[in-house]
């Protein structure tokens, strides 16, 4: 990205922003990676635990099916090499939220290899390399606030399947970060892999950030552990950035450390040094057998993946619908499918995403809900959209209209009849209230006829309240023009 490099300006001179992200995701899945044990998101306490996620001795651990499937079918959607064969290895550290002593992950053989993420900024498109994406076991969390002076242990998460989805450096920027986050969000939502919730925790992201000048090597970096949240990530990276430029232009050198990020604050602090891969002692685990997958389960995963997000966004573009548009529309997942229902119950492509993204979107901001939850269905849209099309609504009753469909969840064509907002096209009855309203208005009428012909929009807003606003606006355009001379 030359055109839109993102730059860092210090007493001496221009620095470079480096990024790479590590991207946690918790697999969509009923039971944990190795174990029966549910994963449901706000249980009690320790209400999710078998032997296995609490270590007892003897338990082995099963891999779960479902776990390795979604994580194919995640490396799939981002073009990535899927290894047939793979291997779990114990990552060796302790801490008090694991108890078994080592976490279980893949280092030397992952699951996923290398894949990309493409991304825009600003208008500016760019690739994004991914890494790898391994399968790994979550740890348990210490719970601070229950007492003051002791933490408490919960082992809910303690197993929970999450994919480690490396990127690349290829990151220069907070708003590449940002991008390249929501359009990893959005793959693994429309995949259904992942919620993508990061307020729960279930997507969250380990940022390494170092600087350098343009054209020297790269710098020593830091790792800034868990950020929750996409501005969060671009507010950790714009703080961590500037902070490693002016260590540097102040003679010092950046230590490789674990930092933390205070979202209250917006800065970062220590928490540890990094330790790196040898620290952990890494050792294929000897409870699991290799991963290898077969063809036919390849094909599977395959046969199952959705149309993604850029594919959804190409088709609708060749049904005539603005980039813009096509990008709201496409940009979470729920919005799409509904969009695609309402393109299936008839509705003209153009018209539809104009009257979703302004009406129906400014509607559901405004009622505080998703479209998930959209008091109007897809096909009641679609019959409020021919309305208009065929000439029984015009703009104005639409909106009308659209308003009582939301407040009773009728029909429009009911709404319409009980309410008598059919538009009329009758010109005997326009050509009256014309009239009339050219009688009461006869200052206007010889200005207009003076020259001032931005009158005539006066003459149709009179018309048209006369009316009720059912009058055809077309036709009392035509007819006042007459009307005028």
């Amino acid at each position: 990205m030359t055109a839109n490099a993102y730059r860092i300006k210090g007493d001496t001179g221009d620095w470079e922003v480096v990024i790479g992200l590590e991207v946690h995701a918790q697999v969509t899945s009923n039971a944990k990676l190795f174990s029966g044990a549910a994963t449901t998101f706000g249980a009690e306490p320790n209400s999710q635990v078998s032997l296995v996620d609490a270590a007892m001795p003897g338990m082995l651990p099963v891999p779960n099916r479902e776990c390795i499937r979604q994580a194919v079918r995640t490396g799939m959607a981002i073009d990535a090499q899927i290894n047939k064969w793979s291997r779990f290895d114990r990552k060796n550290y302790f801490y008090a939220d694991l108890p078994q002593g080592y976490q279980i992950s893949q280092l030397y053989h992952p699951l996923v290899g290398e894949g990309s993420v493409e991304i825009e900024v600003d208008g500016t498109a760019k690739t994004i390399g991914v890494e790898r994406i391994h399968v790994e076991q979550d740890a348990g969390k210490l719970m601070h606030d229950q007492h003051p002076t002791r933490s408490y242990v919960d082992l809910n998460r303690s197993g929970v399947a999450l994919m480690e989805i490396v990127s690349r450096p290829d990151l220069s920027s907070p708003a590449e970060a940002g991008a390249y986050l929501r359009k990893l969000r959005a793959i693994l939502r429309y995949v259904g892999s992942c919620d993508g919730n990061m307020e729960e925790g279930s997507m969250r992201a380990d940022v390494n950030v170092s600087v350098r000048r343009a054209g020297e090597p790269l710098g020593m970096r830091t790792e800034t552990k868990n950020v929750n949240s996409v501005r969060f990530v671009m507010a950790a990276i714009e703080h961590e950035a500037a902070r490693q430029v002016e260590v540097l232009e102040a003679g010092g050198a950046i230590v490789q450390e674990t930092r933390l990020f205070n979202p209250d604050s917006g800065t970062t602090r220590s928490m540890r040094s990094k330790e790196d891969a040898h620290d952990y002692r890494y050792f294929p685990d000897p409870d699991l057998l290799p991963l290898e997958l077969d063809d036919d389960f390849l094909a599977d995963c395959r046969a199952s993946l959705p149309e993604l997000p850029d594919a959804k966004r190409a088709r609708y573009e060749g049904l005539g619908i603005t980039p813009y548009n096509a990008d709201v529309l496409t940009a979470e997942v729920e919005s799409a499918r509904w969009f695609d229902a309402l393109l299936e119950a008839g509705a003209k492509p153009v018209a539809a995403a104009n009257w979703v993204t302004s009406e129906l979107f400014g509607a559901l901001n405004r009622l505080g809900k998703q479209i998930v939850d959209s008091p109007v269905t897809p096909g009641q849209a679609a019959e409020l959209l021919a309305l208009v099309a065929d000439g029984t609504l015009s703009g104005s009753l639409a909106k009308q209209v659209f308003e009582a469909m939301l407040e009773t969840g009728d029909a429009p064509g009911k709404i319409v009849e009980e309410r008598g907002l059919k538009q009329t096209s009758d010109t005997g009855a326009i050509e009256a209230v014309i009239a009339d309203v050219l009688a009461r208005n006869p200052g206007q009428l010889e200005q207009y006829r003076g020259g001032k012909v931005t009158l005539f929009g006066f003459f149709v807003g009179q018309t048209m309240k006369a009316m009720g606003g059912k009058a055809n606006p077309a036709v009392v355009n035509d007819l006042l023009k007459k009307a005028l001379g």
